[in-house]
């Protein structure tokens, strides 16, 4: 009966299946997100420390602590960067991240940064040269040789930066993403105004172990405690980890909009099952006339909603799968690869996405059912007539 309820009105309940998808797809991309996000905590390396400022990484502290770092015992291997803001004239829209790092040092204590041994010898040569990595370079259509200009906001002069890219690198783990633009400190430090110079915003370092990383990350904040600038130094898990903090109020409003999405989608199923039941009221007369009980009339229209429910989260969670898997997810992984490591749909989601479609399916039909229970004999077998 169920199945023929639906059929009645193909168009009506074809859109209301289609509707159902939509929402469920865009429960698995918010949901995806959120997971994505922070499951990118977990691909850190382990015996990997940071060094920034303690209010923030944010504000920049002085380059010369990466010196004083290389001295604490336990440390192995320093680097440090400077983020610049930077971005190309020709195309502001699209956004990457720009490092000024001590090239010398820089794939050591990253190691997972793989260039070909004769462009990295050509990057270390050019005090305007830069390695991007592979992801960049096919989103911008940059090649090797080519030269390229650069203008930050940040840091409004000297106005504009010019490089020449001397090496494209991949990543060996997720724990490094493939679209950053690495240019040589040196350069920017002095094109800075002196007011700006000597300032790093992260110092990394390799520590011997592993299980060393908290006394050492505490015997370098110590060296600092008493300095203008303080600092905190944490694990490279830890790290991304405290910047999840600063946008936690995005991913809770994610999480809250996404069961928004599902609860839109029981109104729909709702709404569309009032509409079949206010229609089909003579026809649930004539069942009962017949004998069919009102628990009879309360399963069928359930199972209605069941029904599109399942056929609504099927759609959705196999149009997910493409849509994120082959195609946004290709693209958030390549562009912020560091923050969304895997960008993929996981079974877990998906089994979620469709028991709730399923759930709230017989929920939107719930009202309905109790509708037609209370339903009138005498008054709906007059409209019969």
């Amino acid at each position: 009966i169920s199945a023929r309820q639906i059929r009645s009105n193909r168009l009506r309940n074809i859109l209301t299946v289609v509707g159902v998808a939509v929402a469920v797809l865009a429960f698995i991309v918010m949901r995806t997100f959120v997971w994505s996000w922070t499951v990118g905590a977990s691909v850190a390396v382990e015996d990997r420390i940071v060094t920034r400022h303690k209010v923030t990484f944010f504000l920049p502290m002085p380059r010369r602590y990466a010196d004083e770092v290389r001295e604490v015992d336990g440390v192995v291997a320093t680097t440090y960067a400077l983020w610049t803001d930077a971005k190309s004239p020709l195309n502001e829209a699209e956004y990457f991240p720009v490092l000024a790092v001590h090239a010398e040092t820089f794939t050591t204590v990253f190691d997972e940064i793989s260039v070909p041994p004769e462009q990295h010898a050509a990057w270390l040569e050019n005090r305007q040269g830069a390695v991007i990595g592979k992801n960049l370079a096919k989103k911008m259509g940059w090649a090797l040789g080519d030269r390229v200009q650069l203008v930050s906001g940040k840091f409004p002069q000297p106005g504009m930066w010019e490089f020449t890219i001397e090496g494209i690198y991949e990543s060996t783990r997720k724990s490094v993403e493939q679209s950053q633009f690495l240019c040589h400190y040196s350069y920017i430090n002095a094109s800075l105004p002196a007011e700006d110079q000597g300032q790093a915003n992260w110092i990394t370092s390799r520590v011997v172990s592993a299980a060393d990383s908290a006394g050492v990350s505490a015997a370098i904040d110590e060296r600092f405690d008493v300095r203008d600038t303080q600092t905190t130094t944490m694990t490279e898990s830890a790290s991304r980890a405290s910047f999840l903090g600063i946008v936690s109020a995005i991913l809770s409003t994610v999480n809250v909009v996404s069961g928004a999405v599902l609860v839109i989608m029981m109104l729909i199923i709702g709404n569309t099952i009032s509409m079949g039941v206010r229609g089909r009221t003579s026809h649930y007369a004539v069942l009962r006339a017949i004998g069919f009980r009102t628990r009879h009339l309360l399963l069928t229209i359930i199972a209605e909603g069941l029904i599109i429910g399942i056929l609504g989260g099927l759609l959705g969670v196999a149009m997910a799968y493409p849509f994120v898997n082959h195609g946004l997810g290709v693209a958030i992984e390549e562009s912020m690869g560091s923050y969304f490591p895997y960008f993929r749909v996981t079974p877990g989601v998906a089994l979620t996405a469709f028991g709730l479609a399923v759930a709230l399916g017989a929920l939107g039909a719930l009202l309905p059912a109790r509708s037609a229970a209370r339903l009138d004999l005498v008054l709906a077998l007059r409209r019969v007539d």
